[in-house]
């Protein structure tokens, strides 16, 4: 593979990230009904307009799959892109796997936790899926910075992780506004990845200019 090919994988990465949080957040901020401090992310999927969360799972998904393939080009291998294409098949299944209308979302959906069908369960797996793999890949991206003597990078890469893995934790719980918890940390761990990816695309660019093959 070129390096110009490995570069173009690795922009999928790198975009996965601010892209799903902005179509996220741009819609937690103005559909109706919805709060952030009580309704997950997922639940904008449900509704007249959960197409638009449902694209946004799947795209992100699918940028991640693609991206993962740039990183175990990058990187020579290893789990970091393993577990960055398993993120990438979980959020790509919690897009087709649509959560149920819960705890009054959609507007005039009844308060409280609400039935929890086949579609729901799966796409609680998926999220799951996406989440623990999410976490993994930052602590063993973690590891690597630290082994190649970037501290910067090794930190940022533990503290992505650890946000997540609390945020999860704490909305398992039923934690006060946990729901937010886990976006924020969810949308720090992807953020990483997305900012790791453009790093190490930026790298392909020097490489190319000097003729360099990955």
């Amino acid at each position: 593979m070129t390096t110009s090919a490995t570069r173009a994988l690795l922009l999928c990465a790198a975009v996965a990230g601010p892209l799903w949080s902005a179509v996220s957040l741009a819609q937690a901020a103005t559909r109706e009904g919805f709060d952030l401090t009580r309704h997950p992310l997922s639940l904008l999927s449900t509704g007249s307009l959960g197409w638009l969360q449902i694209l946004n799972f799947v795209v992100g998904g699918v940028l991640l799959l693609l991206g993962a393939a740039g990183l175990r080009r990058a990187l020579d291998g290893g789990w970091a892109p393993r577990l960055v294409a398993a993120a990438g098949v979980g959020m790509a299944a919690a897009g087709v796997l649509v959560m149920d209308p819960a705890d009054g979302f959609p507007a005039g959906t009844p308060a409280g936790p609400g039935a929890l069908g086949p579609s729901g369960i799966g796409h609680l797996a998926a999220g799951s899926l996406t989440f623990f793999s999410l976490i993994a890949a930052c602590y063993v991206l973690g590891r690597r910075f630290s082994r190649a003597g970037q501290r910067g990078r090794a930190v940022a890469s533990r503290v992505s992780g650890t946000a997540l893995l609390l945020g999860n934790l704490w909305a398992m719980s039923g934690g006060t506004a946990g729901s937010l918890t886990l976006a924020v940390g969810a949308i720090t761990a992807m953020l990483w990845v997305s900012r790791v990816s453009w790093t190490l695309a930026a790298d392909a660019v020097v490489s190319t200019s000097t003729g360099g093959r990955r």
